[in-house]
């Protein structure tokens, strides 16, 4: 079964391009593209894609707004933001607001296509420069990346990897352990820290 995709994206180009890459690419669908957050909010429900694209920077109701909403209606579908910004306060605040992923617009479309397989399969798709300036931020804010004392090492390093962006497949391959054991960790993870679902544990985690 293919993995469906929903865009949403004020520019008729760009939404065009990514819908064209996502129908020609094997085991991808695009199901629907939407110029501004009020009428993805109207058609997602129908269409109920498994990834949404999302732009931030819309006309009328932003992307992270949409984000909040679109979660309540949809909350088992993943959205992963594709923007030209890369400022940390929109990607916390995206993060908050139920993002599960976080690209820039000129990631290529190999990393994109790879982005949305990770996101479906549960990861937390971000690009190497906007993870970066993730711990940019604790550096300047004198900020400690200990997100719960009552994580082990092995959970806090699990969950240090989540935030910098790495698949699940990159966090067993770079701690030594089973893609299976990443996830024994990061459902431990969720419990301890009362989450339910990644994009909370990383936006916790970067806001500590």
């Amino acid at each position: 079964m293919p993995i469906t995709v929903s865009i949403v994206e004020d520019h008729e180009e760009v939404r065009g391009t990514l819908a064209g890459l996502i129908n020609r690419a094997e085991g991808f669908r695009c199901l629907g593209q939407h110029a501004n957050a009020e009428a993805a909010l109207e058609a997602l429900p129908r269409e109920r894609p498994e990834v949404v694209l999302m732009d931030i920077n819309l006309p009328g109701m932003n992307g992270v707004e949409c984000v909040r909403r679109l979660k309540q209606l949809l909350p088992e579908t993943q959205v992963v933001m594709l923007t030209v910004y890369e400022d940390t306060e929109n990607i916390f605040n995206a993060l908050a607001a139920g993002a599960s992923g976080y690209l820039l617009k000129r990631t290529s479309r190999a990393e994109l296509l790879a982005a949305i397989r990770d996101v479906h399969k549960g990861g937390s798709p971000m690009t190497t420069h906007i993870a970066r300036k993730v711990v940019q931020s604790f550096q300047r804010a004198g900020a400690s990346p200990q997100p719960a004392e009552n994580l082990s090492t092995r959970e806090q390093e699990v969950l240090d990897c989540l935030s910098r962006g790495f698949l699940y497949k990159e966090i067993a391959d770079r701690l030594g352990i089973s893609y299976e054991t990443v996830h024994t960790y990061i459902r431990r993870i969720y419990e301890k820290l009362q989450v339910r679902t990644r994009t909370e544990a990383v936006a916790k985690f970067l806001r500590h």
